[in-house]
Formats: C-alpha cells, structure tokens, sequence
C-alpha cells in the first residue's frame, strides 16, 4: 500500500477558509477515490496560513480489474439470417467498445462481457486533483496574473508525491515539484523526499504542519508563559482555533498596558483584546490584569519590537474605548431611548424606538402569562436597546447589551434591570448559556418573537444559508429558554399577539401566523432530532403543541424511556389498530345501544381512565393495562356493523379511547426496530 501527498502553497490564507478548505479537499478526494474504487485507509489534511496539505495513506496503486455483462438487443435482430451483425448489433458492439467476438447468444437476447483493465491510481489523480483543487468553494476568490483560475489566494509552489516519486500536476500557472517552503522568515525551499518525511522537512523549516499539534502548542505555552508572572490566561476555544490558524511557528509574548484603562468596563477592554487584536487576556485570583499574551509567528530571540508594537496598538484602541466610553456617560443612559427614533429596525417596520415599545407591551402580555409583576421587566425592555446608539457600541457592536447593563449601572439602575438587560440578546449561539433573571427570559422573547414575525411580514424568512437577523437562532432561543427554564408560556397565542402589533398592514395575518408556527414547529422538531429518533419528536410534535412547550418535552422525553420498556409494542399495536378505523373524539358513546359484553366491558374499563388527571407515566400504565381487552373487542365484534347507529356508537367508543392514546403521543408515527 502506497501514500499519497499534496500541498497546495499559498499567499496567507485567511483563517476561516482554511478549515473548511481542509474539509473541502478531504470531501472531494473521498468521492474520486470511492467512485474509482480505489481501495485506502485514511485520508488526513493539513492547514496552515500558506498551505493546504492532504496525506492519503494506505492507498491502493490501481483500480480493480472489473468484469461486467450486458444484455444487448434480440439476437434475430442483432444477427441476420446469415448470422451476420445487423445494424443493431454493430451499434452495440460499438456503443460498448467491443469487437463481434466479444458477443454471444443466451436466451434469445445478444450478450457481451466486458472486461476492464484497473487504471494506475497515479493516472487517476494526475487527471483529477486540478479540478478537486479549482472546485473549492469560499467567500471572495480571487483571480491573478492575466489567468482565468480563481482560488482563496494566489498559488504559488505545489507538492504531489506518490510515496518518494512525484506525479506532475498544473495549476493555474504552477507545476508540481518536490520542493515546499518553510517559515515566511525562511526563503530557502524545503525538499520533501517523500510522503512519510513531510511533517519533518517542515518542523525542520519552522513550520508545525497540524493544526491539533499547533493548537496544542499554543495552549501549553500561553499557560506556562502565565504562571511565569503568576497569572492565569483565558483561552476561549474559538479564539485560540483563529489563532492557530494565523500561525506556522507560535511564540508567546507577555505584553502590557496602563492599569488606568482597567477603569471602563472589563467586557470593552477584553473584546479590544480578544475579539480585535487576537490576545489573550490574563487574570489573577479571577480579577483582569493589565497583561496579555500575543501569539507570534515568528522565528528567532528578539522580542522587543513586536512587544512594543503590540502595546502601542493596544494602547490606541483603549484610548478609544476611554473616549467612548466618556462621551457615552455623559448625559443619562435613559436619554439614549429617545435616540432610537432615528435608528430603522427594518423597512416597513419602523425604528428601533418603536420597536422598543413593542417589546415593552409584548413583556407585559408575557408576564401576564407568567402571573408575575412586570415592574422590572417593563424597565429593562425600555432600556434593553438605549446602548444602540452609544458611541462606544457603535465602534464595538459585538458589546451590544453589554454596555447598555452597564451604563445600567452607572445610572443606578436596579441589578435586575442592568442583568435583564445584558442576558435578553441569550443566547448568543446556538450553544450559549440562557438567560438567569426573568428580566432577561422575558425581554428576551419579547424581542425574539418581534424580530422573527417582523422578518416573516417582511417576506423575508430564513432560506438556505440566508438568515436575516438571524431568525433561526432567535427561534431556537424562544425554544430554549421556555423549555430549559420552565416558563408556561403559550406560543401560538404569543404568535397571534406579535403580528397583530406589527406597524405594517397585514394583508392575511392568518398565512403570516401558520407560516410562523409552522416554522416554530420545524424548529423544535430539528433540535430535538440531535437528541432522540426522529419517529418519536414526530410523534410528540401534536397540533397544539405550541400552547405548552414543556408539556412536549417532557412526553418526548416520557415517550423515550417508555419505548424500551417490554409492554410498549403491544400498547403501540393496539394504538394503531384503533388509529386505522377511529378518529379521537371526546363524545362518549350510547350504553344502551351496546349488544354484546365487550363493548360493555371496553367501554367500563376505559371510561375509568381519567386521561386529564394522569400523569403521563401512570397515563401509559393505565392504557397497557386495557390492551388485552381492547385486542378481546377486535376479535369478537364487527365495528363495521351494518346498523349505522351501532357502527357509529361503536367508533365513538373507540374515539374516545383514540383520544386517551393521544394525549401521549401519536402512535401511528412510531416506527419499532
């Protein structure tokens, strides 16, 4: 078994293509080499800011010989009455690439078997990867020289090497070779004698080839350059990902900064750190320091420059912020709310001001719900957006909330408001923490559901990878909070009370609320899929399932440990049966017109489960209790009868039953292993 090599080098890539280059380039080496059938046991990617690399390894050095037989036209019409090719067979034979030799006779039809010869694998990547690497996808491509190609950045050098010999490839203007490049500080080309000595010829040359090696690398030196000065450093995982992939040769630098700038908020001067210049910040018994640790990728013992440098830059976007932040606090934070009349939210849908009074009255109709005092929660959805147009979150637009909690604060506002005022944006992704306070939970849905009924009004719901406003998070947000934290909390009626204070007219306001539960509905059904089969969330996933969101969860989550208990296939197949005939129905059935002992004997059973004071659990107990009965009524009475009085007694007997099934689940979307 052999392996297989190719680098791609670059200009500097930017660090977000570089992972989903690798995944690009592993994708489509994945299909060429299984629809050509050629045999290999891993296929591994590099990444770096001027290279792309994949490793191939215990790959087969042809394709199988293949035979195949095909069934060709009726031999009277392939042969003649001489025996000789027609027309038709000499098409066939052609079409195939065979000689009349190749044919023969079976069972009235013409037949050829065709053998094929396995093509080296060298031939085959020799004829694809121009294409694999060309057919890379990513935001802004560009073109070069006077060439037609697009690519992430310009090519420079590449390496394509079958074990130690090399496959000569082209692209764009670049022909493969043996020779890679080293750190950006080196200028003299790397020679990779052959597949296994890659990583080698690079560490040699100052470049760690692997990211896993490098992001480890970078966390354990960034500790031990901490405890040094008896600190403690953040890595945050996405910030120390951004950080691997802008380096080949990571070096830590302590820097420093006044501590006078550690007077405005910790959150500003963090984000100017992490978020801006891609440092990590350093703490010391959980207080912020006036340290950091910058990431170098560089080569060599004199550090004083870049430690200037980077404290120069740091030091001129806290000025900033110092600034800002001044200005900002200046006047108080409630005038701030009025200045949102001149910020829009969205076309047709007024300003942020406006919007802010939506989400006033929208966290009144919710604490309503709640039944609780809506006294803090009206102030924070007052306050919630005044930060908007603040000078310092207009320069830093990711502090948004933040900031408003704490100029908050430095207005004296209530702790719950300046809280509820930060957490009302949580989640921040899919994957964040939830809103604590219910300042937060409230306003936060009330904003939520504005956006996303506003959005839908707009005739702009989410398509494909186009989300405006994010519209799928802020559903998945409602979803969560409303679960996760228990709140009882009607969504369809939350629907119905959104689109009627929209500012827009409504042409049809009842299209615009099913396409919004619909959407709520495929929501829930696509985060509770991660979690548990499909067949289950569709089952649970009722009619109404928006009025209590709680109450699906936890039949879901009933519905899963249930599933695996012995009893559960009978009490699905009884579920089924009647599904198949009856539809659920409250009305109960004439006693009288009952003529025979089973029905009677369905009817005193079942009519002694109380399916609206059960819990669910005792519910299903109570049902799996009256399964032989109900499979005794199926195999002694014709529901079908031809009296249609007693026929229809009959099927509202079973309706009624039908209705006490549902109030778990919908059986019929069950599938049993």
């Amino acid at each position: 078994m052999s392996k297989y090599l190719l680098e791609i080098g670059t200009e500097e890539l930017p660090h977000k293509f570089i992972t989903t280059g690798q995944t690009q380039l592993k994708s489509a080496f994945e299909k060429l080499l299984n629809e050509s059938h050629i045999g290999f046991e891993t296929i591994k990617t590099y990444g770096t800011p001027r290279r792309l690399t994949v490793i191939i390894e215990g790959l087969a050095e042809k394709q199988p010989d293949t035979t195949k037989t095909i069934k060709g036209p009726i031999a009277k019409i392939a042969f003649d009455n001489e025996g000789k090719l027609t027309p038709a067979g000499i098409g066939f034979a052609k079409k195939n690439g065979i000689t009349e030799s190749d044919l023969y006779k079976e069972d009235d039809y013409v037949w050829a078997k065709i053998e094929k010869k396995g093509q080296p694998t060298k031939e085959i990547l020799k004829e694809n990867i121009p294409s694999i690497v060309l057919k890379i996808q990513g935001p802004h491509f560009m073109r070069w020289a006077d060439l037609d190609v697009k690519f992430q950045r310009p090519i420079r050098w590449i390496v394509s090497l079958f074990d130690d010999e090399e496959i000569k490839i082209k692209i764009a203007d670049i022909e493969s070779n043996k020779y890679s490049r080293g750190h950006r500080f080196k200028t003299d080309k790397v020679e990779i004698k052959d597949v296994n000595t890659y990583e080698s010829a690079l560490y040699n040359a100052n470049v760690i080839a692997d990211f896993d090696k490098r992001k480890e690398l970078i966390i354990k030196t960034a500790k031990d350059a901490a405890a040094k000065i008896n600190a403690q450093v953040v890595l945050e995982d996405e910030l120390v990902n951004e950080v691997t992939n802008l380096t080949e040769w990571p070096v830590p630098v302590v820097c420093g900064f006044d501590e006078n700038y550690l007077n405005i908020p910790e959150k500003v001067t963090v984000t100017v750190m992490a978020t801006h210049q891609r440092y990590f910040p350093l703490y010391k018994d959980g207080k912020l320091l006036n340290s950091f640790i910058t990431m170098t990728n560089y080569i060599g013992d004199n550090f004083e420059n870049i430690k200037a440098g980077n404290e120069r830059v740091v030091k001129a976007r806290l000025d900033d912020a110092v600034f800002f932040f001044n200005e900002d606090t200046k006047k108080p934070f409630e005038n701030y709310v009025e200045d949102l009349k001149g910020v829009t939210f969205q076309k047709g849908m007024g300003s942020m001001y406006d919007k802010t009074h939506r989400i006033i009255e929208l966290s009144k109709y919710i604490s309503n719900q709640l039944n609780i005092s809506s006294e803090t929660i009206e102030r924070t959805a007052l306050l919630c957006k005044a930060d908007l147009v603040t000078s310092l979150v207009f320069e830093f637009t990711e502090l948004q909330g933040f900031i408003g909690a704490d100029y908050a604060m430095n207005a004296a506002e209530s702790p719950k408001v300046c809280q509820g005022i930060k957490e009302h944006y949580y989640p921040l992704s899919a994957d964040s923490e939830l809103a604590e306070t219910i300042e937060g939970q409230v306003v936060g849905l009330a904003d939520k559901i504005d956006t996303i009924c506003a959005v839908f009004a707009a005739g702009k719901k989410p398509t494909g990878s186009a989300d405006p406003l994010g519209v799928r998070r802020a559903t998945l947000g409602i979803i969560k909070t409303i679960i996760q934290k228990n709140l009882k909390i009607n969504v369809a009626e939350l629907i119905k009370k959104t689109v009627s204070m929209l500012p827009t007219k409504v042409e049809d306001s009842q299209k615009l609320f099913d396409e919004v539960s619909l959407f709520f509905e495929q929501r829930l059904s696509i985060y509770y899929n991660e979690k548990y089969s499909h067949d289950l969330v569709e089952a649970a996933v009722q009619k109404d399932v928006l009025a209590d969101l709680n109450d699906f969860a936890q039949r879901l989550n009933i519905l899963s440990e249930l599933k695996s208990e012995p009893v559960f296939n009978s009490v699905y197949e009884a579920a089924n049966r009647i599904s198949k005939i009856a539809k659920s129905t409250t009305q109960l059935p004439e006693y009288t017109l009952f003529n025979t002992p089973y029905e009677k004997k369905l009817m005193d059973i079942s009519k002694a489960i109380d399916s609206d004071k059960l819990e669910y659990k005792e519910l299903f107990k109570k049902l799996s209790e009256i399964v032989p009965v109900i499979n005794e009524f199926f195999d002694n009475v014709l529901v079908m009868d031809k009296n249609e009085e007693i026929k229809n007694n009959r099927l509202k007997l079973l309706g009624t039953i039908k209705q006490k099934f549902d109030k778990i689940a919908d059986f019929t979307k069950i599938t049993l292993q």
